[in-house]
């Protein structure tokens, strides 16, 4: 996968891409991470990249121009998904994560100031994203994240391939406890079961402490699931425990 991110302060991402799962990603090839400054893109002498607003107002705006001329430069006339970091974007989530992985190519936008001229998410823009209903400085932060998110589930770049199936939220269920050693810590201990080697039994624990948790801490979630009439029969016998 190649991932272009397009920021005003591109200094931002050296630390982020560097180290950790990003880097070992990118060593074992699975993806290419670049980031530009659009600043490098102006068509101005003063590498001006934002102005006023038409109409007025306050703050200022980042022109279409440099995004344009930068999107079209690292592009060189494929057709990526071009993703604009914004506030009014759609919610993201692991499912977002899963479909954005999928694709081989990806540009992020990220923007500063006041917002984008419109022109840039009519014309420019396949999708526009936001990882909360909070604002903030600018697009690098979020973008971090997103990219995060999808880097992780790319082939080969965890340990464990299937590592990241029982991650909260990639089964619609927040994940499981989890325990290691030492079995007992300061008179905290490990669930028996845990400690017993029946796989059978270890996995229908996790899987009823999966929706334990999830129904203690965002109930909200197994509205969208398709139960099995085991699973109802675990959140029946759960609700009354709790």
């Amino acid at each position: 996968m190649k991932i272009h991110v397009l920021s005003l302060f591109p200094d931002m991402f050296t630390g982020v891409f560097g180290a950790s799962i990003l880097k070992k990603a990118q060593e074992k090839g699975a993806v290419e991470l670049a980031v530009t400054d659009i600043r490098e893109y102006s068509v101005n002498k003063h590498k001006q990249v934002d102005d006023y607003p038409y109409g007025g107002g306050a703050g200022m705006v980042l022109k279409p121009e440099p995004m344009f001329n930068a999107v079209e430069a690292i592009t060189e006339g494929r057709k990526p998904r071009v993703i604009l970091m914004c506030p009014q974007g759609e919610r993201f989530t692991q499912k977002k994560a899963e479909e954005l992985a999928l694709e081989d190519d990806l540009v992020f936008l990220c923007g500063h100031y006041e917002g984008y001229d419109e022109r840039i998410r009519e014309h420019l823009v396949t999708d526009e994203i936001s990882i909360g209903d909070f604002v903030l400085t600018g697009g690098e932060l979020p973008a971090m994240t997103v990219i995060d998110a999808v880097v992780r589930l790319l082939p080969g770049v965890l340990g464990q391939e299937d590592s990241h199936i029982q991650d909260s939220f990639s089964t619609g269920l927040l994940e499981h406890p989890h325990y290691t050693r030492p079995a007992d810590f300061r008179g905290m201990k490990v669930p028996d079961i845990l400690l017993s080697g029946n796989h059978a039994k270890i996995e229908a624990w996790r899987e009823e402490q999966s929706f334990k948790r999830t129904l203690e801490r965002r109930p909200d979630l197994l509205e969208a699931l398709e139960l099995t009439d085991k699973q109802i029969k675990i959140i029946e016998k759960i609700k009354s425990e709790m």
